[in-house]
């Protein structure tokens, strides 16, 4: 079981070009999409979260039950859904303006169990930022770093959303001793000034930077860098892109029985070429369709020649 804790939240994208271009609700969230992909690859997958109980909610939990994904250790709450408003640029990038005030997913608090066979847990976006949801999302994170569980991140940042830079930064390089795979992009790295480097001697094991349509590349504790080219594909947009990444990487890991760092390890350059292409090819697939709409493991799989 690979767990995915963090929100889900309606993104409202823009269907035409301008400021008041007609708005249509999808469903989102970083770590909501990483569920949904890691559902659609087929590995066992279960959603951790508080999701409203209102008609977002409900379609939020019924995109997670139709993609196979448990949702028995979702909370619910009375609050409103999150809403982020997206806006699309030319080349098909998203940017985010967010409407969080007592919303749902900001009152998370930490299970006390994380569910029967779990193998890894992921972390990342809003739900790190937003308190006091993410006081209880930074203690279950130590915990299962505290045991031994693989633990990935992806802070995805939303600098819009952080109020004091400097002090989600010194945040961020605490939480990488609980850290095994650490998931970010170029923008990403660049906000939060470091480097892979730096960021491989606090904890992880790995560190995969993806670069949009460049590729993706990733570093390694015992100082291997590898890096596979992205794929050629019509961008409709960009939106749940790193999240699909996320989830190819977790799945792929999954079926290499590679979750450890001694997993990781053991992969080499041949290994990290092969997940590094199946998590490129995902995500192009994402990018080819409107709203995050990652793909099914039926679509990944060689075409017969």
């Amino acid at each position: 079981m690979i767990v995915v804790a963090g929100e889900a939240l309606i993104d409202l994208v823009p269907r035409g070009a301008g400021a008041l271009a007609a708005l249509t609700p999808a469903l989102g969230g970083g770590p909501f999409n990483t569920a949904v992909a890691l559902g659609r690859l087929g590995s066992p997958t279960a959603f951790c979260s508080r999701v409203s109980r209102d008609a977002f909610g409900e379609a939020l939990l019924g995109r997670l039950r139709e993609s196979g994904v448990d949702v028995s250790s979702v909370q619910r709450g009375d609050e409103p859904t999150t809403l982020a408003v997206a806006t699309v640029g030319t080349d098909g990038s998203a940017a985010y303006s967010f409407y969080v005030e007592g919303t749902a997913d900001r009152l998370f608090t930490a299970p006390d169990v994380l569910p029967a066979g779990t193998r890894a847990v992921s972390f990342g976006t809003c739900s790190l930022v937003l308190e006091p949801g993410a006081s209880a999302y930074e203690e279950l994170m130590r915990a299962a770093g505290a045991r031994g569980v693989f633990t990935a991140l992806d802070p995805n940042i939303r600098a819009v959303l952080i109020p004091d830079p400097d002090a989600y930064r010194a945040r961020f390089r605490s939480w990488l001793p609980s850290v095994s795979l650490l998931k970010l992009s170029e923008e990403d790295a660049e906000w939060l000034g470091s480097s892979p480097q730096e960021w491989l001697a606090a904890g992880p094991a790995a560190v995969v930077v993806t670069r949009g349509g460049e590729g993706l590349t990733v570093y390694t504790r015992e100082g291997g860098a590898y890096t596979v080219p992205g794929e050629r594909v019509e961008v409709v947009d960009t939106i749940g892109a790193g999240d699909t990444v996320n989830a190819a990487l977790l799945h792929g890991l999954a079926a290499r029985d590679a979750l450890s760092d001694a997993g990781l390890a053991a992969l080499g350059a041949d290994g990290w070429a092969d997940l590094l292409g199946f998590a490129a090819r995902a995500a192009a697939i994402t990018c080819s369709r409107a709203g995050a709409e990652p793909p099914y493991a039926h679509e990944l799989e060689p075409k017969a020649a």
